[in-house]
């Protein structure tokens, strides 16, 4: 009998093996042939969520392995059947039509595409034939158009994601799809689609699983007024941008009898106690941004929530002390920036990991929580006083913003101790003293922004144990000091704004050989700095002296919390730009002392966008090497020295929009070129021996061109051609009859053209008739000399 089982065991083994073999063979055909459709690119990381990188998940699908060996593949483990294909955030770019290979895996039960470039083509109807499929997501992968009916036909589904955050080629949904998905879906839990265009509201719902709605910005106008048909209510509901115009309705307490999570932000609805909207108390995550919210009063249930966002709306006063009793135990992150609170005495949260009270009204001291956050924002208020030293028990700080207050006295040293501590913004205070000379080789700081307030001293030495800093902004201060050449041992620094303060002397060589490795802002600007402009800096700047494509399209420094700014001089006007890394790549020396050459080695910094050498005493040419600054946007140049010629070389600057080369001694030619005829004549004014467009009309002629002639000559370049060949034509037939002949000509041809391009062709007859007067003048003194001299 033993020996019985033992052989059917065996059979049974070598069937299954047998079975799950040879759809392998098949499968590995058909993902091979589905890899095969698609071109990789890993940079567009962009539509991925959450910041999540792409990774090519498919570079390891090859016929040495089992395909169900490969990453993102997952088989059953009896019938070898591929069950599960998770391709999220793979970089894959193309298409996938109704004939894609992809519609062969017909086992599949959940499918994972999402954060992917599908080049904004449709969603197939084949989709819908996967029958096995309880998740599906499609979310992020520029898709458009109609949303298929047949993707109703999927009852096994427990979650489908749509939606759209990144892109703008919205999915679209009828409200028949949308009904006839809801009926027939009965088994969802989870429905995304966030940004899908749907054309009414919400349908009834017949699905007693479902508890996760997502329709962020979906654009249905309002929320039902019946109660859903379902046995189940929702846990979270995502409503947010949908365009509610209406109080909320009563009958959200129908939905929602157990939520935990709520957002119905950016919606033009009215939250008042009078609304008779008790919100329940199970609630964890609330958000209500920009929903004219006015008072605090209809929260008053609320005693368990974990996470409040309540910016941009119009709350006034105070927070009421219900209010923190009733959030004081549970409440870890809260939002209330951009409203109009005035007062905040304390804030006796316990756990509280985000305290964001930005853009605000509040008046007197700094509120210390009792209890560490991760981030504290308070910045852009009328807080006063000094800044207590029990700011340094937060020993969990990682961001602190301060930033646009009146805060006066002290920066107290033991912020410098804070060793979790990566951003600290007082920018804009009225903050006088030193700068805390504290910070420690455990330090992680990353951002520093001081600018605006009246710091003394030197710039201290102990910021050279920073190792990750990467901005550090001290300028609009009073400090007394020479160049820090020794911060440019900070491997990660690439914002240096040290402008506006009584910095001084030359900066000197460093014998270091890797100096400012990744500095791509640099302004010493409003200082008294002296000597020769610094070529052994330049020398340094390696991330200046390649152009990275990556960095063309903006991205965000910091994380959701802190943006970066800083301010610089762009076009001739101070402007403060938020997100400043990898946007812009500036050298601004401006409004110093320095003199001598402009050295030919700032031509390599080809990455720079803004230099800035103006009001300074350089003297001698403006290097040709210029030339080569192919991504540079603004050149100032002005207020110096500078004599000789104009490089012809500026001229094939296509990328320059502001130029300044005024009050200077430079003469000769303007070089033409296709940006030439964007600069203004203050662009070169003060420099007495220059000439042609715009300050003269030609580099013979040193008269000034009129503006209107400017103008209507721009205007009418292309007609100047044709109408110069008409002129010369009657001028020659002229010859040829006769003056009066020739005249009555010109008189037809200039009834139908342009008088203005006879103005200027007689003036260039002129000059050349001049210039004929001068070369036989001069023949006639030379001719005199000779006869003199014999």
């Amino acid at each position: 009998m033993g020996y019985a089982v033992m052989l059917l065991l065996v059979f049974l083994c070598h069937e299954v093996s047998s079975i799950s073999i040879l759809p392998h063979k098949h499968q590995t055909i058909s993902l091979l042939k589905f890899k095969q459709s698609f071109t990789i690119d890993t940079s567009a990381s962009g539509v991925c969520e959450y910041g999540q990188e792409s990774y090519p998940k498919r570079s390891s699908w090859n016929t040495s392995r089992d395909c169900c060996s490969w990453d993102g593949v997952v088989c059953d483990d009896i019938t070898g059947h591929v069950i599960e294909l998770d391709l999220g955030c793979s970089g894959l770019v193309g298409t996938i039509d109704s004939n894609s290979s992809l519609f062969q895996l017909s086992h599949l039960q959940m499918l994972d595409l999402t954060g992917n470039n599908f080049s904004n083509s449709h969603i197939s109807p084949e989709f819908g034939k996967f029958s096995s499929l309880t998740h599906l997501d499609l979310s992020n992968s520029n898709f458009s158009g109609q949303i298929p009916s047949e993707i109703s036909h999927l009852s096994k589904l427990h979650s489908l994601r749509l939606s759209k955050y990144f892109d703008s080629n919205k999915l679209r949904l009828t409200t028949h799809d949308f009904k006839s998905l809801l009926q027939n879906l009965t088994q969802l839990r989870e429905l995304h689609l966030s940004q899908v265009n749907i054309s009414s509201i919400i349908p009834l719902n017949s699905s007693s699983h479902l508890t996760t709605l997502e329709l962020i910005a979906t654009g249905f106008g309002y929320f039902p007024k019946t109660k859903w048909n379902s046995s189940a209510s929702l846990i979270e509901l995502n409503l947010s941008g949908v365009n509610f115009s209406d109080n909320l309705p009563e009958s959200l307490g129908y939905h929602l009898t157990s939520p935990r999570y709520l957002s119905l932000s950016y919606n033009n609805i009215s939250l008042t106690n009078d609304n008779n909207v008790t919100l329940p108390e199970s609630l964890y995550t609330l958000e209500l941004a920009a929903c004219e919210v006015k008072e605090l009063e209809f929260l008053r249930s609320t005693k368990q929530l974990s996470y409040l966002d309540l910016s941009n709306n119009k709350i006034q006063g105070r927070i009421p002390d219900w209010a923190w009793s009733n959030w004081m135990f549970s409440l870890q992150d809260l939002d209330m920036s951009h409203n109009m609170l005035t007062s905040v005495d304390s804030i006796p949260l316990q756990f509280a990991d985000i305290i964001d009270l930005r853009s605000n009204l509040l008046q007197g001291s700094l509120p210390i929580p009792p209890i560490s956050p991760t981030y504290f924002f308070i910045s852009q208020n009328n807080l006063s006083e000094e800044i207590p030293s029990s700011i340094c028990n937060l020993t969990s700080l990682v961001m602190l913003d301060l930033a646009g207050n009146n805060f006066r006295g002290e920066i107290p040293q033991c912020l410098g101790n804070i060793t979790a501590l990566q951003v600290l913004d007082m920018r804009h205070n009225n903050l006088s003293g030193k700068i805390p000379t504290t910070f420690s080789n455990e330090s992680s700081l990353r951002s520093l922004n001081l600018h605006g307030n009246k710091l003394e001293g030197k710039i201290p030495r102990s910021l050279a144990n920073c190792k990750d800093l990467e901005v550090l902004d001290l300028g609009d201060n009073h400090l007394i000091d020479t160049f820090p050449m020794w911060l440019g041992t900070l491997p990660k620094l690439q914002v240096l704004s040290l402008r506006f303060n009584e910095l001084h002397g030359p900066i000197r060589t460093s014998r270091i050989e890797n100096m400012f490795p990744e500095l791509r802002i640099i302004d010493l600007s409003y200082n008294v700095f002296s000597g020769n402009l610094p070529s052994c800096l330049f020398h340094h700047l390696k991330a200046m002296r390649t152009i990275d494509p990556s960095m063309e399209a903006p991205r965000y420094f910091g994380n959701t919390y802190y943006q970066d700014s800083i301010t610089v001089a762009i076009k001739g006007s101070d402007r403060e730009i938020v997100r400043i890394l990898y946007l812009y790549t500036v050298i601004d020396l401006s409004s110093n002392k320095f003199r001598g050459q402009i050295p030919s080695i700032v031509g390599d910094l080809i990455a720079v966008r803004i230099l800035n050498l103006s009001q300074n005493g350089l003297q001698g040419h403006i290097p040709p090497s210029f030339g080569d600054l192919s991504s540079v946007e603004s050149l100032d140049l002005s207020g110096n020295q500078l004599s000789g010629e104009i490089p012809q070389q500026l001229a094939s600057l296509t990328t320059l929009s502001f130029l300044n080369l005024s009050h200077n001694h430079l003469q000769g030619c303007i070089p033409q070129g296709p940006q030439s005829h964007t600069f203004e004549r203050n662009s070169f004014e003060g420099n007495d021996g220059l000439q042609g467009f715009p300050v003269s009309r030609s580099c013979t002629d040193d008269r000034v061109l009129d503006t209107n002639d400017i103008v209507s000559g721009l205007d009418d370049e292309e007609s100047n051609s044709e109408f110069q060949s008409d002129f010369r034509k009657g001028a020659l037939m002229g010859y040829g009859s006769g003056l009066c002949i020739g005249l009555s000509i010109i008189y037809f041809m200039l009834s139908s053209g342009k008088p203005i391009w006879l103005a200027r062709i007689i003036l260039e007859m002129e000059h050349k008739i001049m210039r004929g007067r001068r070369k036989k003048q001069r023949r006639q003194r030379n001719y005199r000399r000779r006869n003199n001299h014999f």
